[in-house]
């Protein structure tokens, strides 16, 4: 993607920006927030986009966490949607320099702590114009849709102010602990609905129309209904304190072997980055299954530790630490193993049931 902005720029680019002038900073700013709102908007007003971007608004709670809800999928078109910020003359570093700082500021964004209105709401998206944009209230359906600045929606129509307390999450709430069924959740409703679909008009209508578009023959978009404190159950289960020391020390070993890997990637191979990010993934699946109770984990645990070990063959050196590696692996196998030889999944139970 980086190529592709940095190709456009060198040969294409319409005008010469000098990056060493504050006033360009300043207009990247202001190109890429007006960009973000359009395409943000887009997102929730286009089923092809919203099955990717529902991930970031999944989450029934709003924390620091949920900032860091990301769709994997928007890496497919959001590169693509930037290349008029090097077709325009601003270079490609300076514009993913500001992306992230951009990015570190939205952390701040997703807080229920921040409560008092300042004058800074009329001019930037705060907590509490961005906590209207994650409600699942009717009155707080798409709107909102600024990155930092809120006056493209008050230019716009879309803005609106935070009134009645906010429901989180979204309609149709995810009902998962599954980290890789909540980035294709809504792509298997969409592929559901094309099964039911004849012809290229209802086709391409189910994917660029508003989410919960229905042709008329079958009924029609559906009303939403409005959420209500009283009537909401929030995804949760029932673990017991056995179950809940487990995945505790799942994860910290995962958080260490991930920290190393980040730590150690530029000295790894592309095939040893690969298999540790597949194995990364496996093990974040895998620990959602034992949140869930899911009957499959019972092998997939002890699996997921034995693989460990082969991992460790790719990127260490015959040695003491080969060797420490292989035998840590095989170590956490066992215990995975011991702890599942006496598991029996049981009937998941909502907490609020």
């Amino acid at each position: 993607a980086f190529a592709a902005a940095l190709y456009v720029y060198d040969n294409h680019r319409l005008f010469d920006l000098d990056a060493t002038n504050p006033l360009v900073w300043f207009g990247i700013f202001l190109c890429r927030d007006f960009a973000y709102y359009w395409i943000h908007r887009a997102e929730h007003q286009m089923k092809v986009l919203w099955a990717s971007h529902m991930v970031h608004h999944s989450s029934e709670e709003f924390t620091f966490t949920t900032a860091v809800r990301l769709p994997w999928m928007e890496a497919l078109y959001k590169p693509a949607l930037a290349l008029w910020a090097p077709l325009l003359g601003f270079h490609p570093l300076a514009f993913a320099a500001m992306g992230a700082l951009v990015l570190i500021a939205g952390q701040f964004q997703h807080t229920e702590l921040m409560r008092r209105r300042t004058a800074l709401d009329l001019v930037f998206v705060t907590p509490s114009a961005h906590r209207v944009h994650h409600g699942s209230n009717i009155q707080y359906l798409d709107k909102n849709f600024g990155s930092m600045l809120i006056i493209w929606d008050r230019m716009f129509g879309t803005f609106q102010r935070e009134e009645e307390e906010v429901i989180y999450g979204v309609t149709k709430p995810l009902q998962s602990w599954n980290p890789l069924w909540a980035q294709i959740d809504y792509y298997a409703d969409l592929k559901q609905e094309w099964q039911q679909l004849t012809g290229w008009k209802e086709r391409a209508a189910l994917l660029f129309l508003k989410p919960g578009w229905r042709p008329a023959r079958l009924g029609g978009t559906p009303a939403i209904e409005e959420p209500r404190w009283e009537h909401r159950i929030s995804y949760d289960v029932q673990v017991d304190r056995q179950q809940s020391l487990y995945i505790l020390w799942q994860y910290v070993v995962m958080l260490a072997v991930a920290s190393w890997f980040l730590f150690s990637i530029d000295g790894l191979s592309a095939v040893a980055q690969m298999c540790f990010a597949i194995w990364v993934l496996l093990r974040l699946l895998s620990i959602g299954g034992v949140m869930e109770s899911k009957d499959w984990t019972r092998w997939m645990e002890p699996l997921g530790w034995l693989t460990l070990p082969l991992l460790w063959t790719l990127i260490v050196p015959s040695g003491t630490w080969f060797w420490a590696g292989i035998g840590a692996g095989l170590l956490l196998a066992g215990l995975s193993w011991l702890h599942f030889a006496g598991f029996r999944p049981k009937k998941i139970k909502n907490v609020n049931d």
